[in-house]
């Protein structure tokens, strides 16, 4: 049977029948609408979310909610606006596209849910381009307000160097500065040395012992002797203060490293729960898009 093609119609025939819809299957129009009703939705309840997490989190020690609690309302919130604001755009897409006639049900349910996954996928571009503009205005302003702070740093920090340059303590930020410190070490430290400079060489051992993961046994006793020198404290004493102080320093580090490590850990549950929610979202759209779409071929 061969195919013709009639003048003054679009599409090509088979004795009558087209053998090719003249239109797309993508309603584009109920998928930007879809989109947009999905965008909105999703602001209103990540505002709403934010609201509810600046209430349950406390600054204070032992108050509001702990971090475990806050990861896993965290992800719930992440999951259920997806669920909500997917629904509802998919559903829209789906009863706000035409009518298809002339297709089998399962091509018209595939066109449903393709339309769905669409008006998700333009949802969430629509949605990440709004969070990234804010992003950037909110890092904006903090690097406005920090370049002040570092100019200020700057400045004390230069009319610091200033005052001390020429001193056996200055330049604290000279890498080689704890080795030259040990070429001219003595077994029997003055009392008499300036304060800065006393304080300047001790920080650049105390940092120095922080790199290599402890302070070795000869820069405690070197300390020891200089905290008795300054002090007066016999060198039993001096030594017990000097443990004590490393003590409460490495308890410092690990609490920073755990602290840190906390922030990593939930940084990684973060990235999961979203990847897992917008999955999930994408789901939604698309069976929403399909219920929508076959409740308005039903009562159109």
């Amino acid at each position: 049977m061969s195919a013709t093609t009639m003048s003054g119609r679009t599409g090509t025939y088979e004795t009558d029948r087209p053998l090719e819809a003249p239109t797309s299957g993508v309603s584009w129009a109920a998928v930007i609408g879809g989109a947009f009703a999905a965008a909105s939705l999703s602001l209103i309840m990540l505002a709403l979310g934010s609201g509810l997490g600046f209430a349950a989190a406390s600054p204070w020690p032992n108050a509001g909610a702990s971090a475990t609690t806050f990861t896993i309302m965290t992800a719930v919130w992440l999951i259920l606006t997806q669920w909500l604001s997917s629904g509802v755009g998919g559903y829209v897409t789906g009863r706000m596209r035409t009518k298809w006639v002339g297709l089998h049900t399962h091509e018209v349910f595939f066109r449903d849910t393709a339309n769905g996954l669409l008006s998700w996928a333009v949802a969430s571009v629509i949605g990440a381009t709004v969070l990234l503009a804010a992003s950037s205005a909110v890092v904006s302003g903090t690097a406005h307000m920090m370049s002040g702070v570092a100019t200020g740093a700057a400045a004390g920090a230069s009319q610091g160097a200033a005052q001390t340059a020429g001193q056996p303590g200055g330049a604290m930020a000279d890498p080689t500065g704890y080795f030259v410190d040990s070429l001219y070490r003595t077994d029997h430290p003055s009392a008499n040395e300036s304060d800065t400079a006393l304080r300047a060489q001790t920080t650049r051992i105390l940092l120095q012992g922080m790199r290599n993961g402890g302070v070795p046994a000869a820069d405690k006793t070197y300390l020891a002797q200089l905290v008795a020198a300054r002090t007066g404290l016999s060198q039993d004493d001096a030594q017990k203060r000097v443990d004590d102080v490393l003590a409460q320093e490495q308890a410092a580090e690990v609490k920073a490293r755990q602290a840190a490590d906390a922030a990593r850990k939930a940084a990684a549950y973060l990235a999961i729960f979203t990847a897992l929610s917008m999955v999930i979202g994408a789901f939604i759209a698309c069976a929403a898009a399909a219920i929508g779409g076959q409740q308005r071929d039903e009562h159109a």
